[in-house]
C-alpha cells in the first residue's frame, strides 16, 4: 500500500466524518440536519433532498417544498419517523420544521453523539494504519524490503495516522463548540 493511497482513505474517513458531524443538530436550522432522512417514496427509498427543496430562511426554520406535491405525507411520515427529534408542519405547500432551542440536557446528549461519530473516525483511521503497517511487515517478512525501511515506513504511516487523527479532533472541537454555544 502506498503513502498516497494510505492518506486518500484517512481523507475519506476524515470527509465521512464530517458528514456524520454536520447531521447533528446545533440549535440552528441547517438543511444538512435532513441528509440522513430517507422517504418512502413510491415503494423505493429515496433521499430526501432528491425529492424537495430545502432551505433555511431564518436560524429557527428549515422549509421543505416536495417537487411533487403527492409525496407531501411520505417526506412528513419520514421525518416523524426519524431521530432528528422535529416535528414537521404540513400547510398544504411546504413542511416547516421550527427548532427549538436546545435544553442543557439536549446539547450534552448532542456532545455524545458527536463524540461517538468522532471515535468512529478515529477507529476506522487505525484500521487503515493496522493494514497499512501488516502490509509492510509482510513486504519485509518476504525480504521485498530491508528492517530499516520497514521501520521508516512503519513511522511515516503513524506520523500520517497522527495527522488525520488530529484533523478528526479538530472537527469534533468545532461541532462541540456549536452545540454547547447558547
Amino acid at each position: 500500500m502506498k503513502l498516497n493511497e494510505i492518506k486518500q482513505h484517512m481523507q475519506k474517513t476524515v470527509e465521512a466524518t464530517q458528514k456524520a458531524l454536520n447531521t447533528i443538530r446545533t440549535g440552528r436550522a441547517n438543511s444538512s440536519l435532513l441528509d440522513k432522512v430517507i422517504v418512502e417514496y413510491y415503494g423505493t427509498e429515496t433521499a430526501l433532498n432528491s425529492l424537495a427543496n430545502i432551505s433555511t430562511p431564518d436560524s429557527t426554520t428549515i422549509i421543505i417544498q416536495p417537487y411533487d406535491k403527492g409525496s407531501m405525507g411520505a417526506i412528513e411520515k419520514a421525518i416523524s419517523l426519524s431521530d432528528i427529534g422535529l416535528t414537521p408542519n404540513n400547510d398544504g405547500r411546504v413542511i416547516r420544521l421550527n427548532i427549538p432551542p436546545l435544553t442543557t440536557d439536549r446539547r450534552q446528549e448532542l456532545v455524545k453523539i458527536a463524540s461517538k461519530y468522532g471515535e468512529e473516525g478515529k477507529v476506522g483511521i487505525r484500521n487503515i494504519r493496522r493494514d497499512a503497517v501488516e502490509a509492510v511487515r509482510k513486504q519485509e517478512k518476504n525480504s521485498e524490503i530491508s528492517k530499516d525501511e520497514s521501520q521508516n515506513l512503519q513511522d511515516e504511516i503513524q506520523d500520517i495516522t497522527n495527522n488525520y487523527t488530529k484533523k478528526i479532533d479538530e472537527l469534533l472541537a468545532i461541532k462541540e463548540k456549536d452545540i454547547t454555544t447558547v
